[in-house]
């Protein structure tokens, strides 16, 4: 041990990585099968169908932040940040089988029109849950090593979610057989109940009890006004969240088109369980790998490293343009390993950036970098599959309702490939930029602390 470390029992570390399965399903279905569903189940033209996710997406960057400040607030009222997250985990799956559920019978906008206002809510009730979820681990241990095993295993089971809910999302989405409406509403229940009940074992790792200031309550311009000056005062957390949200960004667009890869260019539904197998068995693996590295080089050497890997492995499957087949499996299965470290290790370094800016404008302000945080990732994530949706309208993708075959002009085949490929690797090269650039090391984060044992 290099440091004094405050310790997580085994119950709070493995409660606390059970949200993921709820986060991780949330942020991987809608990105894979969402847009998909609207373009060729409910014949939503691509941007349209771009257009109803980024609206959701945009409300929740709007709320994100209040909705972090409230929690702060409740926790000064409460002693909890149990409350909110409770009244997300079980309003979501209602709002998320109500998405996948359009009657047939409407037209394109009506139909779009629908799954906007869903998956509005919907998203609305996983910020209530995610917000104070991402502040946790600033309560639960205040040291640097810590916290890499606390997200480390957090990572473990958000891979292992993504690899449930990716392959086994599509596999459900068959289980209606002819009728993809019906399989898509199976899929949403069955997705919902799950995510549900993950998040809901997570609220019980909630710290009680606890005191710090009372606040006054805030309107929605004020919360919104305390994560800007959150950023503006804390130039760790703007080059953090800054990569972070490239790196959204980047395996946004991946996710959006992983499905349109395995139809149009590897041309098999079944390419994408083997897309997301390859892709998250070794970043289950790998997880702890990352966090080993963290405690001999630092958390931002190996995130770095991470990404320069996941960039050059992306890069690779350009190929694919020219010669689609199984070898895409080998550069995926290389970029799922450094994936692991790029989900791991910022997420570590966040509580490190909170407790630097509590030495010195004091606690309890965990709930709002939380909620700016997940603002930023949203973007990230939102914005990669509207990226998704205009490079298929400018490569002439064609639209499809139910069942109807459609021939894909081989420009909209290519665009898939690069959106998959080179996009990606280019976005995550830049995100390296900021990342260079934070400051944050081991020594400044870690101050002499008594071993004590957190057990609830």
């Amino acid at each position: 041990m290099t440091s004094p470390e405050r310790r997580v029992s085994r119950g709070i570390v493995a409660r606390y990585a059970v949200g993921s399965i709820g986060t991780g399903g949330f942020a991987t279905l809608p990105g894979l099968v969402l847009v998909f569903y609207l373009t060729d189940t409910l014949g939503v033209t691509a941007l349209l169908a771009g257009l109803v996710v980024t609206a959701a997406k945009v409300w929740d960057v709007l709320i994100d932040p209040w909705i972090g400040d409230r929690s702060d607030h409740a926790l000064a009222v409460s002693g909890t940040r149990r409350t909110w997250m409770r009244i997300g985990a079980i309003a979501l799956p209602v709002a998320f089988v109500v998405t996948f559920a359009a009657p047939a019978g409407l037209g394109p906008v009506v139909a779009g029109a629908w799954v906007m206002i869903a998956f509005l809510a919907t998203a609305t009730a996983f910020s209530l849950f995610q917000v104070p979820y991402i502040a946790l681990p600033a309560e639960l241990t205040d040291d640097y090593d810590a916290r890499t095993r606390l997200l480390t295993w957090r990572v473990v089971l958000l891979s292992l979610a993504i690899l449930l809910f990716g392959a086994g999302g599509p596999m459900l989405r068959r289980a209606g057989g002819d009728d993809e409406a019906l399989g898509y509403l199976v899929m949403a229940v069955v997705a919902g109940l799950v995510i549900g009940i993950g998040m809901l074992v997570a609220t019980t790792t909630a710290p009680t009890g606890m005191r710090i200031e009372e606040r006054e309550r805030r309107s929605l311009a004020a919360g919104y006004a305390e994560g800007l000056g959150a950023l503006r005062r804390s130039r760790p957390f703007r080059l953090l969240l800054t990569g972070f949200l490239l790196q959204g960004l980047a395996t946004g667009v991946m996710l959006a088109g992983a499905n349109y890869v395995a139809v149009w260019v590897l041309d098999s539904e079944d390419a994408l369980t083997f897309l997301f197998v390859a892709l998250i068995g070794p970043a289950i693996l790998c997880a702890p790998l990352w966090g080993r590295l963290a405690r001999r080089i630092g958390k931002e050497r190996s995130y770095v490293l991470a990404s320069a890997l996941f960039a050059v492995a992306s890069a690779a499957l350009v190929g694919m343009i020219w010669a689609p087949g199984a070898w895409v499996y080998g550069p995926v299965a290389i970029a799922g390993a450094a994936y692991a470290g790029m989900q791991s290790l910022p997420m570590a370094m966040l509580p490190d950036v909170v407790a630097h800016d509590a030495r010195t404008n004091g606690p309890g302000r965990a709930g709002t970098f939380g909620g700016v945080w997940t603002a930023g990732e949203t973007t990230g994530m939102a914005l990669g599959a509207t990226l998704l949706t205009i490079v298929l309208a400018a490569t002439g993708y064609l639209e499809s309702v139910g069942s109807a075959v459609v021939a894909q002009p081989d420009a909209a085949v290519a665009g898939i490939a690069m959106s998959f490929s080179l996009l990606p690797a280019v976005l995550v090269l830049v995100s390296l930029i900021p990342l260079l650039r934070y400051p944050l090391r081991r020594a400044d984060i870690d101050t002499p602390a008594p071993t004590e044992e957190i057990a609830r």
